[in-house]
């Protein structure tokens, strides 16, 4: 009798599971940027006292059909096997302080071998067992080295390539790959930055300080169809138009070409900007994923994530990151035939009504919903009394939940284990009666980034969070957004559209009439009307003062405006010289 009564009791238990996962996917079909690990909290500024998480610099590669990432100063790293969920490993050896701008590179699915030293003097690590992380090192050191870059050629060969300066180029040396990467004498200086024709090369946000020059920095080679492309980074790392751009080259030592489409990853507007400092691997069904650094910068300008984007070579072999709507709902890469494109689930929550439980001086909850990384709410205290409730105004179809959490005084250092989020985020037609769209009660993982999407898409028109437990000092949340498709008219075309190209060709002021009920705009440019791989998300505005052209480049101007019901038809390309 007990054991029939306790099989009663365990699918009742089922049923109950099924009913609240109801709502909730299981295997997401899409993800959404920044992608959602469990950060490691920065040590490098811990001695003043200085909290926050940080994910930045990103070595992804891909080692026997499943995927490992090395993030600076991260105590460890992440395995995958679908390059959408990660589980951190605690290696059994590694670097003390963690590695800081790191090299990775699959030798023939044999080896895996990384470098990234703090101290800038490393040897080239090795191992069979990244899983275990049995870490051996070459006997040998290689010196001077800030943001290595580690790449063997078909033929065996191997060549380190590194550089993090606003003074010094990108360099390469030689490896005797058969004699403990031993390098060669000399040393190849590649290319540097040239600001002065290159805007996006700029230094500071929006490419706007013109007294300090830009850093270029951690270079990535990638080979594909016999070409060479050495990617790096600028102007900075804790800016919003940090990105990445690539030399093209016949040879692992060059000469190297500037691609006209420079940068080909860029992420300047929207809610989490950037794209730079990162790597590009080959992931499931063969297709190419980029994955760069992305800036907080409020408790530091270190403060940072990780953003992935698909990524392309079109027939004439130039690269492109598809960095379009980059912070929205994209299908994932194991999705045969959508990997990498925009879902078409809209924001529905972008700074609608909203009212919470409590509020920490001036952190109000309409910080979460202005799509800006650097605003957050902070509750009076961090219990499970805690609650937003956004209204939408409308009835909308929900899709997808991302909740950001934020680290405001958090106090905590290093890889800190058993850290976890709880909450339940619920929807209503009326505002009185609610339904469970996200259920997290029972999470015992890290999810400071959380990303869920309905298994079920639901028609609701208000959304609430409740806290049940936040592993920081205190609640704090940058962005409570909510994806889905609004029942209402996209906007029209644009009109009016303009591009002034000024006398110093790298800037370009942009206007365009206001659209009555758009949230937003995308402008999109590129080098003809079938390559507008570059785009900018503005918010509220008309116009946008661009400053990332190349001198030399005539280029294509395109806008569309786009809303909680989706995305208005694009305007004719228009050319400008």
């Amino acid at each position: 009798m007990r054991k029939a009564l306790q099989a009663i009791l365990s699918l009742a238990i089922l049923w109950g599971g099924s009913f609240a996962a109801q709502a909730q996917s299981t295997q997401a079909s899409t993800y959404c940027n920044p992608i959602n690990i469990d950060y490691t909290y920065a040590v490098y500024d811990a001695y003043r006292d200085i909290s926050y998480r940080s994910g930045a610099d990103p070595a992804v590669v891909e080692f026997r059909n499943e995927y490992y990432m090395f993030v600076t100063r991260s105590m460890g790293y992440w395995h995958s096997t679908d390059l959408q969920n990660w589980n951190f490993i605690k290696p059994e050896k590694w670097y003390f302080q963690g590695s800081n701008a790191p090299a990775a590179f699959n030798y023939k699915d044999s080896v895996l071998y990384v470098a990234g030293d703090p101290s800038g003097s490393m040897s080239v690590l090795y191992t069979d067992d990244p899983k275990r992380g049995d870490w051996k090192a070459t006997p040998g050191i290689l010196g001077d080295l800030q943001d290595p870059a580690l790449f063997i050629d078909d033929d065996g060969k191997a060549y380190m390539y590194w550089g993090s300066s606003n003074t010094y180029p990108i360099r390469v040396k030689e490896l005797n790959r058969k004699d403990r990467f031993k390098p060669s004498e000399k040393t190849v200086e590649l290319f540097t930055l040239h600001g002065d024709k290159h805007g996006w090369e700029r230094f500071g946000e929006n490419h706007s300080d013109t007294v300090l020059a830009g850093y270029m920095e951690g270079p990535w080679m990638t080979k594909h169809n016999g070409k060479y492309y050495l990617q790096y980074a600028a102007p900075g790392t804790e800016f919003n138009v940090y990105g990445d751009g690539v030399y093209i080259g016949d040879s692992p030592l060059g000469p190297f070409t500037y691609a006209p489409n420079n940068p080909v990853s860029y992420k300047p507007g929207g809610y989490m900007n950037g794209a730079g400092h990162g790597s590009t691997v080959v992931g499931p069904a063969g297709e190419y994923w980029h994955f760069g650094s992305a800036s907080v910068s409020v408790n530091m300008n270190w403060e940072r994530r990780i953003n992935m984007f698909h990524t392309t070579f079109d027939k004439d072999g130039l690269m492109h990151v598809n960095t379009y709507f980059g912070d929205y709902p994209h299908y994932a890469p194991a999705v045969p035939g959508k990997a990498g494109d925009f879902a078409g689930w809209m924001l529905l929550s972008y700074k609608k009504p909203v009212k919470g439980s409590s509020t920490l001086e001036n952190f109000k909850p309409e910080n979460m919903l202005d799509e800006s990384t650097k605003t957050f709410w902070v509750a009076e205290q961090n219990n499970d009394q805690q609650w937003v409730q956004i209204d939408l105004e409308k009835p909308g179809k929900v899709y997808a939940v991302q909740v950001n959490y934020h680290d405001y005084k958090s106090n905590l250092y290093g890889k800190v284990p058993g850290l976890y989020h709880r909450y339940v985020v619920e929807g209503s037609t009326d505002g009185k009666n609610w339904q469970t769209l996200v259920d997290r009660s029972d999470n015992y993982r890290d999810v400071p980034n959380d990303y869920v999407e309905l298994g079920t898409p639901q028609t609701v028109r208000y959304i609430r969070y409740r806290n049940i437990h936040a592993p920081t000092p205190n609640l704090s949340i940058s962005g409570l957004r909510v994806f889905g498709v609004g029942e209402g008219k996209a906007p029209a075309r644009v009109k009016n559209f303009k591009v002034n190209r000024k006398q110093d060709r790298r800037d370009a002021m942009i206007t365009w009439d206001k659209q009555a009920n758009a949230q937003g705009y995308n402008v999109l440019w590129g080098i003809a009307p079938d390559k507008l791989y570059s785009s900018w998300m503005v918010y509220d505005d008309n116009k946008l003062d661009l400053k990332s052209l190349g001198v030399d480049q005539g280029y294509y101007f395109a806008i569309e405006a786009f809303n909680e019901n989706g995305v208005s038809q694009r305007t004719k390309a228009v050319k400008v010289e």
